[in-house]
């Protein structure tokens, strides 16, 4: 019988097919389009996914195994696919018999009839789990760069790129929209000093003080807290008018008093304390972003000139205003 088995070629071939089609680690499978049930699927399913081999019947077990959040939209994308006569894959995740999910990928052909009418649909699913943990580790690993490329590796707020291109879009958008928009400069007083008599962990567990306490004195989403460099700080508030700029900047100024850092080297007194210059404008075409800036620095400037310790701000008609504490 054996005998007669094998010597038909055809059967030899389609043995050695099928032997090697099972022994492979991606799931065979063909469909009838007609009825559009399973005429074979690769006994590995039941490895991979836990359901038995003859346990899919029909598109329909295929489709109800699928994550409730995929399922509309890769069924609609295989069938449409299909109608067209296209091969096609899409990636899914696939229910296992033990309530799990993995992730697979269906790679399919389509076999056509000689009128051009759907006859079959042929392919393989691969499971992809470990390729989709890899990217999704990738990925997670791009936005922790990101934040990183992003972030003052200090203080953990945002750094001098960030208020960069935080600082063009707001700008843009005042500008746009003819809303106030108000930048503070800030500079810790005799820092170099503080740095040298305490230290450098000190000195750095000063910084991320003066950070959080940045933080905490602006709370809506757009307001920016930024390390501008070394000692100084830079916040960005949009829609902010100079009287609301001011009572920010009180409110900062408390903050730091109300946090009493022994900073016993400052000719000032015997507390750390900060400079601020502070500046609003409502930006027009006429404006330039960076000679703004420029003037927010020369009023931090000012603000230290007279004594520290305080902030200059400037109002509408260019009066220059000193509040020391």
């Amino acid at each position: 019988m054996s005998d007669s088995i094998f010597s038909s070629p055809r059967i030899v071939n389609d043995l050695v097919y099928k032997t090697l089609i099972e022994s492979t680690l991606a799931i065979p499978w063909s469909i009838d389009w007609g009825t559009k049930k399973f005429s074979y699927i690769g006994p590995q399913i039941e490895k991979v996914l836990g359901w038995k081999q003859d346990s899919w019947r029909t598109v329909e077990d295929w489709a109800m195994r699928m994550h409730e959040n995929d399922r509309a939209w890769v069924v609609d994308f295989c069938v449409a696919q299909s109608i067209s006569g296209v091969d096609h894959e899409a990636d899914y995740r696939a229910l296992t018999i033990n309530g799990e999910y993995i992730w697979i990928r269906d790679v399919v052909h389509v076999v056509r009839k000689p009128n051009g009418e759907v006859d079959s649909l042929v392919g393989f699913m691969f499971d992809i789990s470990e390729r989709k943990k890899q990217e999704q580790e990738l990925e997670i690993l791009k936005k922790q760069l990101e934040e990183y490329s992003y972030q003052d590796g200090l203080t953990e707020i945002a750094n001098r790129r960030f208020f960069e291109d935080s600082y063009q879009r707001e700008w843009l958008n005042a500008q746009r929209e003819q809303q106030p928009l108000t930048l503070m400069l800030l500079d810790i007083d005799y820092f170099k000093q503080y740095n040298d008599h305490n230290g450098h962990l000190l000195g750095d567990a000063c910084l991320k003080q003066i950070a959080q306490i940045l933080k905490k004195s602006v709370s809506r989403p757009r307001d920016l807290v930024a390390r501008f460099g070394g000692e100084e700080f830079i916040l960005i508030l949009p829609d902010t008018t100079q009287a609301s700029a001011i009572e920010v900047v009180e409110r900062i100024l408390q903050s730091i008093r109300t946090a009493d850092i022994c900073h016993s080297t400052s000719p000032l007194d015997q507390r750390l304390s900060v400079s601020l210059g502070v500046k609003t404008i409502i930006p027009t075409q006429k404006n330039d972003k960076m000679a703004f800036l420029k003037e927010v620095d020369q009023n931090l400037y000012l603000a230290k000139e007279r004594g520290r310790n305080g902030y200059v701000i400037q109002d509408a008609e260019d009066v220059q205003h000193l509040n020391s504490y």
